[in-house]
């Protein structure tokens, strides 16, 4: 890594401003800024996986103490939620606000009691009678396929199939020494955030107006969802976003209870929240992953990778309401297929079905995640299979810096990255040349796993075409200095948590070369930030947000310049910025100066007509890709099937690196994440259409004792086609830790005779059988 500069704050390890004011519980969200006068809101969910809806009797919960609405569907027109991006082949089912004349899933919202507290509203909820006839689930996407479909409308399950192969494919695999392959599959994920989704709205019919405020990751996106859905003017919503508790995918897309409560709003004539329970988050919010990876590597004799083939089945739950929910998990599991591998042909099948669960949505490492842990369970067996180690085989194949830029048989083109040296570092942090699998002296059993990964970032537009669909991804963002020298950042990307009001600061202040302290970002207003097409997602805000904030300090830096060109009496060619001044050849002047005269002086702005210090700017970048390596030692209990990660290293590349210590915390938590998505999370089904996790006594989070110190280093390749040269890099470990777990299992078991198939990987599957 680069030294920073001493005299940038960009890659200074600056603590996070916002933490101050966090850790002294001073943050504010949506649940801590009730509307003056509203009702509560608790909704009726189905029990039942899939049935008609008879009736729904409201009659007892609508006298009950304190209650002032109960509303159903009927009660509440609107046009369901609908995705508007047009993707090739994927069809759509748009998801109601409640449901009307049949439920899909367990916990799907059918009737909503408003209260003047959530207790009575929660009271009252128990009184509603909903008379169903029971039809059969559907859990199994396979079956799913042969089934009549779920939706009426609709005449099959499958809600989406594609495929796609390069020309010398068969011939590969026709003339292959070696062809390995096998069965894979992910289990169903929930994001869990510590603050579930909560939302408040308040109707002005005077002004015909709506304010929601909600815990979102896309406030635009939610703004322009709403205004379809009541058939509004996009102006006439404005949304509003506090202090936001965790997202990692969940609170993208726009949900149905979020459209339930504005609507309430508007019929009831008053302020309406609703904050979510733990319960209904885990099991109605939406959920992540689920997929069947089918995979065939076709190699030389040498170890060589010829070909790659996979069949991809993604389980939607039970709406294809938009692109994320359908398709998002599978289409994107075989694009990044090759991962950070020199493999010349590929071909991929991809489908998605409708189930009867919970809805898909983004989480964190998306489809990625599920492709890669099969593509590097599959790589350790071609290396059994050749006697090879799994790390000379890797690096062997992988993409070299002679390579860059490197396209991939898929159409990513790889511009920049690290690929080779992350491998050899992440294999050296926890010693895998001395790691020897199988029994150890204490009868445990080890493995060492190596999971180098590429991840898509930025996600501007032009990374969005490179999946074969394209959709807006693009932001633009307002910086202006006030006469005191301070700064303002406004844009349109809230903060779930990954430090941006310390890292956007940053990157202004590197422009401005100001304390980033000066530097205030502000967010959370769609009637005051500019225009965020996606809103906080996809590691995009440090690409699209960062690279739009530089190109507007660069002017707002350019009318500094002019300001103090005049006032020095030099032309602003002369001017450079220097410490959080403007300095000419032979004299200098502060920000502050500066900015107090082009407010003030009549002087100046009788030179200058439109002295102003605020500056615009919109950026849609380029597709990047940053890099890295995930390796994981484990040991293995045959007694009790018990996993213990004893060891760990990452070793990331996400280009100019703007703070280390956020992108260490980053990577730290997308580790534990990927942890718990390989040993103990799982949001799974019954075959009664039941979940079978309602709590966190069922759904195992990681805690610190799961978990091993990691050790972290840094690689800066930046991108050669981004402003500043900036990567994203939020999803890269939850995208390879997984896998990394996966093989470092699955090593240690070979010797038993043991498979790894599939995650989460359950103890009683890795148990060595007993005799009687």
């Amino acid at each position: 890594m680069r030294d920073a500069d001493a005299n940038s704050p960009l890659g200074a390890r600056l603590p996070r401003f916002e933490d101050a004011r966090l850790l002294r519980g001073r943050g504010v969200f949506t649940a801590d800024v009730p509307p003056p006068h509203c009702l509560h809101v608790a909704f009726v969910r189905s029990r039942h996986p899939h049935a008609l809806i008879e009736d729904v009797d409201v009659s007892r919960a609508g006298t009950a103490p304190g209650v002032v609405s109960v509303l159903t569907a009927a009660d509440l027109p609107h046009v369901p939620l609908v995705d508007a991006v047009a993707v090739p082949g994927l069809v759509k089912t748009p998801q109601p606000a409640l449901a009307g004349e049949r439920v899909r899933f367990v916990g799907e919202a059918v009737a909503m009691v408003l209260a003047e507290s959530r207790a009575l509203a929660e009271d009252a909820a128990e009184l509603v009678e909903v008379r169903h006839t029971a039809l059969p689930p559907v859990v199994d996407p396979e079956t799913a396929t042969t089934l009549p479909p779920l939706d009426p409308v609709l005449t099959s399950n499958e809600v989406y199939r594609g495929e796609r192969a390069t020309p010398a494919l068969e011939e590969a695999f026709a003339a292959a020494d070696h062809v390995v392959s096998g069965r894979f599959t992910t289990g169903r994920l929930t994001a869990a955030p510590m603050e579930g989704r909560a939302c408040s709205a308040t109707f002005d019919p005077v002004a015909g107006t709506l304010t929601v405020r909600c815990s979102t990751q896309s406030p635009h996106l939610l703004q322009r969802k709403i205004a379809l859905c009541l058939g509004m003017d996009l102006a006439a919503v404005r949304v509003l976003v506090d202090d936001v508790g965790g997202g990692f995918g969940q609170k993208i897309p726009a949900s149905p209870e979020e459209i339930a409560v504005a609507l309430a709003a508007r019929a009831v004539g008053r302020p309406v929240l609703w904050v979510e329970d733990r319960r209904e988050n885990i099991v109605a919010g939406p959920q992540g992953k689920e997929q069947r990876v089918e995979l065939a590597l076709a190699l030389d004799a040498d170890g060589t990778f010829r070909a790659l083939r996979c069949d991809v089945l993604g389980d939607a739950g039970a709406y294809s309401f938009n692109s994320a929910s359908a398709l998002i998990e599978a289409y994107l599991a075989a694009g990044l297929l090759p991962g950070a591998y020199r493999i010349p042909e590929t071909g991929w099948r991809v489908r998605s079905v409708l189930t009867t669960k919970a809805p898909i949505a983004p989480y964190r490492g998306v489809g990625w995640t599920s492709g890669h842990t099969a593509r590097e369970l599959l790589i350790d067996r071609a290396a059994r299979l050749l006697g090879r180690d799994p790390v000379d085989l890797r690096r062997q194949n992988l993409v070299r810096p002679g390579d860059l830029p490197y396209m991939t048989p898929t159409g990513m083109t790889y511009d920049s990255g690290s690929h080779l040296a992350t491998l050899e570092r992440a294999a050296k942090l926890v010693d895998a040349a001395n790691v020897v699998p199988g029994p150890t002296a204490d009868g445990r059993y080890r493995g060492v796993g190596i999971s180098p990964y590429v991840e898509p970032s930025g996600w501007g537009s032009a990374g969005a075409g490179e999946s074969s669909w394209s959709f807006a991804s693009h932001d633009s963002v307002r910086v202006e200095m006030a006469a005191s020298g301070a700064v303002t950042a406004v844009v349109g990307t809230p903060s779930q948590g990954q430090g941006h009001a310390t890292s956007l600061a940053q990157v202004v202040a590197s422009v401005l070369t100001c304390d980033p302290r000066r530097v205030r970002v502000v967010t959370g207003d769609t009637a005051g930030a500019p225009l965020s097409t996606a809103g906080t997602r996809a590691s995009r805000v440090a690409t699209v947000i960062g690279g739009a904030l530089l190109l507007a300090s660069e002017r707002l830096a350019g009318k500094l310049a002019l300001v103090a060109g005049h006032l020095l009496g030099v032309d602003r060619g002369e001017i450079s910025f220097r410490d959080g001044r403007a300095v000419a050849p032979s004299a200098s002047l502060g920000l502050a100066e500066i900015a107090t005269a082009a407010v003030a002086d009549p002087a100046v702005r009788a030179a200058l007509p439109e002295p102003d210090l605020t500056a615009t700017a919109f950026y849609d970048p380029p597709a990047t890709y940053s890099n890295g390596c995930v390796a994981v030692v484990v040991d293995v209990d045959p007694g009790t099937g018990r996993v213990d990660v004893v060891d760990a290293a990452v070793v990331e590349d996400c280009g100019t690196v703007i703070n280390p210590m956020i992108v260490d915390g980053q990577t730290l938590g997308a580790f534990a994440q990927g942890v718990g998505a390989a040993l103990y999370e799982d949001a799974g089904y019954g075959a009664d259409g039941s979940p079978h996790a309602t709590t966190f006594g069922d759904y195992l989070l990681p805690t610190a004792r799961c978990l091993p110190r990691v050790a972290l280093e840094h690689r800066e390749s930046p991108a050669p086609h981004t402003r500043g040269g900036i990567k994203g890099m939020g999803e890269s470990a939850m995208i390879a830790t997984p896998g990394a777990v996966a093989c470092a299992v699955a090593a240690a078991v070979a010797p038993l005779g043991i498979t790894v198939t599939h995650t989460p990987i359950r103890p009683h599957e890795l148990a060595a059988p007993t005799e009687d």
